[in-house]
């Protein structure tokens, strides 16, 4: 879902951008997720916010978001490819 916003706010850069792009937000909010803040504990009790930044660090989200990424990259790039053919 990410690279899918990404590539509508940035449909002008290249699909290799908006795959970093997309994995260094995906990794920042996963990486976020280890501070304990006061102000980030205070955003987690807000149930839609709880959504967006989460509440535990897990190693599986990484590879989860490396693996939705890679996939939506794949994806997009095989329409590009068959859309210029």
């Amino acid at each position: 879902m990410i690279y899918w916003l990404c590539r509508f706010i940035f449909f002008q850069r290249s699909l290799n951008f908006c795959f970093v792009s997309s994995l260094v937000f995906c990794f920042a909010i996963e990486f976020l997720q280890l501070v304990q803040h006061p102000l980030l504990i205070s955003l987690r009790s807000h149930p839609l916010l709880r959504l967006l930044f989460g509440q535990g660090f897990l190693w599986s989200d990484l590879i989860a978001y490396i693996a939705g990424s890679a996939i939506a990259f794949l994806l997009d790039r095989s329409f590009h490819r068959s859309k210029t053919r």
